[in-house]
């Protein structure tokens, strides 16, 4: 097998897009953000990398990374993830992190540890849940889900950078990228109750999936189940456009997210590993 690289994203989706929408909600990151680059909607500062392993003409596995970000590769043949940490290492040697989904990423940080001489560590467990369908039964909840607005730019950041300290403290995001971003999408929301409680986002979008994120409530309003609802809200709000699957990740450490959005009708699709290395 054989790791191929891609200039750009362009030629990446236009080789490995057809394969990555097979099991399109799994491979949701990879794909919309490769198609994010392609549109111009996200322009990374350093070269990325995009790679398939092809096997007789055949896609079997994949791969993306936006320096410094992790890398992201998708489930594949043991033999596959090991093409794609063998390039890679060609490539980045001192890689700080990456992520997938079992088995595939914990077949990588083995091949990397042993090629690199180094260790690698559980940076965060997480689990990959899907929905068509938002429950009925859901408690009313005070307050109503609406767009943010450029004036509360601020609140944003400040509440996504506690968002990523809380949930995600081993890895790198430009936040205030990612609400601008989102801010010009009309992709940012909040829940508001007499002013904004709860901080929710529409980000990755594929032909027919939407992932939502940047879930976050300061703890001075929590507990009163406006996370809960303003996912419902925007979950109904995205199917009923038409989009086929909403999906969202959530922490295994956190019991409490993976309960409410089970609540809210989301199932579970797949678990994923993210490891950091050191060398």
């Amino acid at each position: 097998m054989n790791a191929v690289r891609f200039a750009d994203a362009a030629a990446f989706l236009a080789y490995a897009g057809p394969w990555l929408l097979r099991a399109e909600v799994e491979n949701n990151v990879i794909h919309s953000i490769a198609s994010s680059i392609a549109e111009g909607l996200l322009v990374p500062k350093q070269v990325p990398y995009f790679a398939a392993v092809v096997e007789a003409d055949e896609v079997v596995a994949c791969a993306l990374r936006t320096p410094p970000q992790k890398l992201l590769i998708s489930s594949g043949p043991d033999a596959a993830v090991h093409a794609l940490a063998q390039d890679v290492f060609a490539l980045a040697p001192d890689l700080p992190a990456m992520g997938g989904p079992e088995p595939a990423a914990d077949v990588f940080a083995a091949a990397w540890s042993k090629m690199a001489r180094g260790t690698a560590r559980i940076g965060g467990r997480r689990r990959l849940y899907a929905t068509r369908a938002v429950a009925h039964d859901l408690p009313h909840v005070a307050g109503v889900l609406r767009n943010a607005e450029l004036h509360e730019r601020p609140l944003a950041i400040e509440w996504a950078n506690a968002f990523a300290l809380e949930a995600m403290p081993n890895e790198y995001f430009d936040q205030e990228e990612a609400i601008d971003r989102a801010l010009r999408m009309n992709a940012l929301y909040f829940w508001d109750d007499n002013g904004a409680v709860s901080m929710v986002a529409a980000r990755g979008t594929t032909s027919n999936s939407v992932r939502v994120g940047a879930v976050y409530t300061p703890k001075n309003a929590r507990r009163r189940g406006y996370a809960t609802a303003a996912v419902a809200a925007l979950t109904g709000r995205l199917l009923a456009r038409g989009i086929g699957w909403c999906c969202l990740y959530t922490d295994l450490a956190n019991p409490t997210s993976n309960r409410i959005y089970q609540q809210v009708g989301y199932r579970p699709v797949r678990d994923f590993n993210d490891y950091l290395f050191a060398r």
